[in-house]
């Protein structure tokens, strides 16, 4: 949840930030799944 939330996901996993950087590099952490959300990386 703390990473999560340092890239600017909700609890749902969808991203609520406001920074064009952040949400370019979110796929480090995360694959975007269905719907314009995302999920961790295993």
């Amino acid at each position: 949840q703390t990473i999560s939330g340092e890239h600017g996901l909700d609890g749902a996993g969808v991203y609520n930030g406001s920074s064009d950087l952040q949400l370019e590099r979110m796929n480090v952490y995360f694959n975007e799944a269905t719907g314009g959300k995302y999920v961790p990386r295993a």
